[in-house]
């Protein structure tokens, strides 16, 4: 097992998963259940799969967990472009957060590259 707080990726996807958090918190009363829970899922969910991955045995575990976190960071970046598209969040904070979830999806790649290697 691992510990998943030592991994840089995790501490960015744990850091951006606030931040989504908190600009979320400003979304219309009528997104909560909509625009405000999908970009919250999809922005926890990466951390939360590494986080587990780290639990699993061994690189080929991780390597699956890894490869599910970069999907959810891939959703993470349509629903901010869908955000943006709605005035919900503004440019500039679109293109903070979207490039946080690109550079996750980058590092998140490379870690699965080292892993297959490994294994």
């Amino acid at each position: 097992m691992r510990d998943f707080h030592k991994f840089e990726v995790w501490q960015k996807a744990h850091g951006l998963t606030l931040a989504i958090y908190k600009i979320t918190a400003a979304f219309p009363r009528e997104e909560r259940y909509g625009l405000t829970s999908q970009l919250r899922r999809a922005a926890s969910s990466v951390p939360a799969n590494l986080a587990e991955g780290c639990g699993r045995n061994g690189d080929a575990e991780l390597a699956s967990f890894c490869a599910i976190a970069a999907g959810s960071a891939s959703e993470l970046e349509y629903h901010l472009l869908l955000a943006k598209d709605l005035n919900l969040v503004k440019s500039e904070d679109f293109e903070d957060l979207s490039g946080r979830a690109a550079e996750l999806k980058r590092m998140l790649s490379g870690l699965l590259r080292t892993l297959k290697a490994n294994s």
